[in-house]
């Protein structure tokens, strides 16, 4: 058995780029929200693309310090200042999160639009919860 399980209602229509649900087993990992940033807290980019990748490239660089890799992630939450860009750049995005994180789309995720994230060139900040499977798994 896998140490995580897709929860898809039977009857509902299959989400894309997510999971309707996760449950997991294991020790759980906690990844505070994120922001495109470099690692000393610099900001090479304004675009939003550039700024996912970097986020992304941030998550998957502390999940390595947990011994985690992308496809531990169970739970996503996305906060973005603005929802009509990220819509518009959805396959971007997308290609992005595959670039970085690969094809693991077993991940519950939300996506919220705020009015502005604490550091003002941020564009996206995202947390991330992630379960190592107990050896034996």
């Amino acid at each position: 058995m896998t140490h995580k399980q897709i929860l898809q209602p039977a009857g509902w229509t299959q989400p894309r780029g997510y999971a309707n649900g996760v449950a997991a087993s294991g020790r759980q990992v906690f990844v505070a929200g994120q922001i495109g940033w470099n690692e000393r807290c610099e900001f090479d980019s304004d675009d939003l693309i550039e700024q996912v990748r970097q986020t992304l490239a941030n998550i998957r660089a502390v999940l390595a310090e947990a011994g985690a890799t992308p496809g531990h992630i169970v739970r996503m939450t996305w906060y973005l200042v603005d929802k009509r860009e990220y819509l518009a750049r959805g396959r971007e995005v997308g290609q992005a999160y595959r670039d970085v994180l690969g094809r693991d789309y077993g991940v519950a995720m939300s996506a919220v639009q705020v009015s502005a994230l604490m550091e003002d060139r941020a564009k996206v900040e995202i947390e991330v919860t992630a379960v190592v499977p107990d050896l034996g798994q």
